[in-house]
């Protein structure tokens, strides 16, 4: 159910949003014109390519699934793992470590025991580990403005397919007053759909962005936190008690207790 949270939100979200709109007695073919979406979702994406190009647009979709399907990492398995190495490196030595890596599954883990069983000091350990997780940081950080930004864009877009259906609407005035009053009404779909895309769509995926790469963040800290406590040669409870308190709270009592 966790893995779906973010679906079963939109879709809660929809059901609201036009229900709401379907109880009040109206009808949705109404708010389905081709002219607004055109002018909203046609104007958000050509903002996005403009200010990030087509490179970053063409990742839109793995973006996306990135965020409503996120990847999982297991922090309480990769405690244990280091504490089970940590157990292991006490009797027979960090050489003997070697024979466990390809059973690591996270690529970073993997590749700083690689650095320590091969002799790199903590300082240097430390120096590559920090570099990786600033050149990550960079790129989520890219991915992760260019859906505020199309946030920020899509209700800018409703407001001008708005004035731009207003000025036709007026400019037909003198008309039947019937037909003048459903252009008035149509003419705010654009605002509509501006508005709904931003707040269900953009911001949210920016978010849900923004947390995993706080996930893979705490992974990587915690990979290298546990590396360098192996080198150390820190006792093997020690090692385990270092990685739990780096977890939230809630995650620690199930460790602890």
């Amino acid at each position: 159910m966790k893995k779906y949270a973010a679906i079963n939100g939109f879709l809660i979200a929809i059901v609201s949003i036009f229900g709401a709109f379907l109880i009040e007695g109206g009808a949705l073919k109404a708010l389905f014109l081709i002219a607004p979406l055109l002018i909203v979702f046609g104007g958000t994406f050509a903002a996005a390519i403009i200010g990030f190009g087509y490179e970053k647009m063409r990742d839109f979709f793995k973006f996306v699934k990135i965020a409503y399907f996120p990847p999982e990492y297991d922090l309480e398995n990769l405690i244990e793992t280091f504490y089970q190495l940590s157990l292991k490196a006490r009797k027979l030595g960090l050489l003997a470590l070697e024979e466990d890596l390809e059973e690591i599954d996270n690529f970073f883990t993997r590749k700083m025991l690689r650095f320590m069983i091969d002799g790199m000091d903590d300082a240097s350990l430390q120096e590559i580990a920090e570099l990786e997780m600033i050149a990550i940081e960079n790129r989520h950080n890219s991915n992760i403005s260019m859906f505020s930004k199309m946030g920020g864009y899509a209700p800018t877009m409703g407001i001008l397919g708005t004035v731009m259906a207003l000025i036709m609407t007026l400019g037909n005035a003198g008309t039947d007053p019937n037909v003048l009053i459903r252009s008035i009404a149509s003419a705010f779909i654009a605002t509509l759909w501006g508005v709904l895309s931003a707040n269900l769509l953009w911001l949210p995926i920016s978010d849900k962005l923004r947390e995993c790469h706080q996930k893979e963040k705490l992974m990587m800290e915690m990979g290298l936190e546990g590396t360098l406590a192996l080198r150390k040669g820190e006792i093997p409870m020690f090692l385990r008690s270092k990685l739990i308190a780096m977890l939230p709270h809630k995650n620690q009592k199930s460790l602890i207790e």
